[in-house]
């Protein structure tokens, strides 16, 4: 009776997050309940394939970040078509009926996660979950583990209407010269100041505030999870990143960006959230583009 008790309110929690701003950040008792009572899409984005194959949670699906996109026009990392996406997920045995939880290492590179989460939902996919705190939460939480390949059923996953909230270059040229968005680097403070990256040109975009993917993240007993959302907001406030103006994310390729979305977008509810890709990669390669190295700026 207990452990049925136990099981209805994790499926009464798990519906009323559906209904939720917040509903795409799932803890991994909740992933344990949900897969218990229905079918579930589960995928493994670590970087490292080695590290799938030592153990990884029942059913998941292996799918390295880097399958996600392709060069475009020269430029490395940039994405792929709603075409390939749909039949890359079908392949996956993806449905838009069925959730799919993704999660990452936990400790580090979370934001190849929240990148499919954010690809996801340029379908309008309702049922996409972030696992909180990610593959190493789930073994601390001493939840099976297991190195048994899934059995994916393919699907005819739909190419359309595919709408991703991303800007491109120009845009972004034009909202640096004009002020109209606020620009947002991702990426961590060293690269945004100049000292540190692989780019032709070390530095930022002009303008821009550093807000580093890792900020968003606590560190507990078990692992690293997102802060509350009371902390969360307060962070994205006090640099001025509000919800009335129009935020474009970057980094260096759209990966970290994409985890500044699942913040600012899923879980406070902005509305005016845009991805740069492929980011300072092709921006740095513009000579003709300005730069700027040195402390962070604060926003007025």
């Amino acid at each position: 009776m207990k452990r049925l008790i136990t099981v209805l309110s994790c499926v009464i929690l798990l519906t009323a997050a559906a209904s939720s701003q917040s509903a795409k950040l799932i803890s991994t008792d909740h992933l344990a309940a949900m897969m218990k009572e229905k079918t579930v899409s589960v995928v493994d984005m670590r970087s490292d394939i080695a590290t799938y194959l030592k153990g990884h949670v029942p059913g998941a699906v292996y799918l390295h970040y880097e399958t996600l996109r392709l060069a475009g026009n020269g430029v490395p990392a940039d994405l792929m078509t709603g075409e390939a996406y749909a039949a890359l997920f079908s392949r996956l045995g993806f449905r838009m009926d069925q959730p799919v939880v993704i999660y990452s290492a936990g400790e580090a590179n979370n934001f190849y996660a929240t990148f499919l989460v954010w690809i996801l939902d340029g379908f309008g996919h309702q049922h996409t979950f972030l696992l909180d705190g990610g593959y190493e939460k789930w073994a601390k939480d001493n939840h099976t583990i297991e190195k048994k390949y899934p059995k994916v059923r393919a699907t005819n996953f739909p190419a359309k209407p595919f709408e991703l909230k991303i800007v491109r270059l120009d845009a972004v040229k034009k909202a640096m010269e004009s002020k109209s968005a606020l620009l947002v680097d991702a990426r961590p403070t060293p690269q945004f100041e100049g000292k540190e990256g692989l780019q032709m040109r070390l530095g930022r975009i002009p303008g821009a505030i550093s807000h580093p993917w890792s900020s968003d993240l606590k560190q507990t007993e078990t692992g690293k999870v997102f802060k509350s959302i009371a902390d969360l907001q307060a962070s994205y406030e006090q640099q001025g990143i509000t919800k009335d103006k129009h935020i474009l994310a970057y980094c260096n390729t759209g990966t970290e960006a994409s985890h500044l979305y699942f913040a600012l977008h899923t879980l406070l509810g902005y509305k005016h959230v845009k991805v740069y890709v492929p980011s300072y990669t092709e921006w740095s390669e513009r000579e003709e583009l300005p730069i700027e190295t040195g402390p962070a700026v604060k926003a007025n």
